[in-house]
C-alpha cells in the first residue's frame, strides 16, 4: 500500500471518541485497524520500514505498544522486548518513575533483555506527551544500550511530546499527525 493511500485509509478507519476517557479528551480508537488484516500487515511494513537495518532490539511499551511492537520486531527479525507497569515482571527489572497530569507512575524492564551498546527503537502506539516514552528511553539507557529511534502509529503535534524526546538525539516517526 502506497504512503498516501496507508495515511487515508487509517484515517478513515481510526474511530474519534469524544469525552473519552474524560471530558474534553478526544480519543483516538484504533482497534477497527485490527478487523483489517491487509491494513494491520501495511502498517507494520510502515513502521518496519523507518527501522530496517538500523536497530538491533524493538521495545514496545505497555500495552497497546505490544499490538505493533511485536510485529515490527518479527519483521525485522530482531528481539522484542517488553516495557511494562510497575508490578508486572518478576525480579531483576530496572524501573523508571515519570510524572503524569496528576500523580507519578512507574514502569519495569527485565535487566539483561538489552545489552550495552544495542540500538533499540521504541515503540508505543501514540505520542502524547513524551513523558512514558522518555521513562522507556532512560530505561534503555539504564542498561547502557541506545535508544536510536522512536516510532508511533500517531503523534498529537499540540501536546509536544516530540520537543521531549529530543533530548535522546533519536529518528522519531509517526505515520499520523493529529
Amino acid at each position: 500500500m502506497k504512503k498516501d493511500e496507508l495515511i487515508q485509509t487509517l484515517e478513515q478507519t481510526i474511530e474519534n471518541i469524544s469525552d473519552f476517557p474524560i471530558p474534553g479528551i478526544q480519543f483516538k480508537d484504533i482497534t477497527p485497524i485490527f478487523l483489517n488484516p491487509k491494513l494491520y500487515e501495511a502498517v507494520i511494513a510502515d513502521l518496519a520500514a523507518f527501522s530496517k537495518d538500523k536497530i538491533d532490539v524493538v521495545c514496545g511499551i505497555e500495552s497497546r505498544g505490544y499490538l505493533f511492537g511485536i510485529a515490527i520486531a518479527v519483521a525485522l527479525d530482531v528481539p522484542f522486548v517488553l516495557i511494562r507497569k510497575k508490578g508486572k515482571l518478576p525480579p531483576p527489572f530496572v524501573s523508571e518513575k515519570y510524572d503524569l497530569e496528576y500523580g507519578t507512575a512507574e514502569i519495569e524492564m527485565k535487566v539483561g533483555q538489552i545489552k550495552p551498546g544495542q540500538r533499540v527503537l521504541i515503540h508505543d502506539d501514540l505520542l502524547a506527551t513524551g513523558g512514558t516514552t522518555e521513562a522507556a528511553a532512560k530505561l534503555v539507557k539504564k542498561q547502557g544500550a541506545i535508544a536510536s529511534q522512536f516510532s508511533f502509529l500517531i503523534g498529537l503535534k499540540d501536546l509536544k511530546g516530540e520537543e521531549k524526546l529530543s533530548q535522546f538525539d533519536a529518528e522519531v516517526y509517526q505515520i499520523l499527525h493529529y
